[in-house]
């Protein structure tokens, strides 16, 4: 049996501060933040970006599943990243030939993978 599933379409994001994490990141996509109660989320090319408090026993800060986004300049993106105020994390590694994956931490403490695909 194996499992029937699509492309990704949402990804959440556990915060300390869903707002400020929702703001950051619209500002870095160009994507407007939309708000409903204490959940924002942003709509980048039919993905939902949510954004959720943190939970420290369900869904701590930076504990929960790493979404990859593709990218055509891996180093530039987290160039991107860093200026804007994240931190690498892990990489860039090349995992297989030309295509290199890191892992950055936004100011809020989730972290995001960027992957270039050849």
């Amino acid at each position: 049996m194996t499992l029937d599933v699509g492309l990704i379409g949402a990804v959440m994001i556990f915060s300390s501060d869903p707002a400020r994490s929702a703001n950051w990141w619209s500002g870095l996509l160009g994507a407007p933040v939309h708000a409903d109660g204490g959940f924002h989320w942003l709509d980048v090319n039919g993905v939902e970006f949510g954004f959720r408090p943190a939970d420290p026993v369900k869904n701590p800060v930076g504990a929960s599943t790493v979404a990859y986004w593709t990218t055509r300049d891996l180093g530039q993106a987290i160039a991107v990243l860093v200026e804007a105020g994240g931190t690498l994390h892990r990489g860039p590694l090349s995992v297989e030939p030309g295509r290199r994956i890191a892992q950055v931490v936004d100011p809020f403490g989730a972290v995001i993978g960027l992957e270039q695909r050849p």
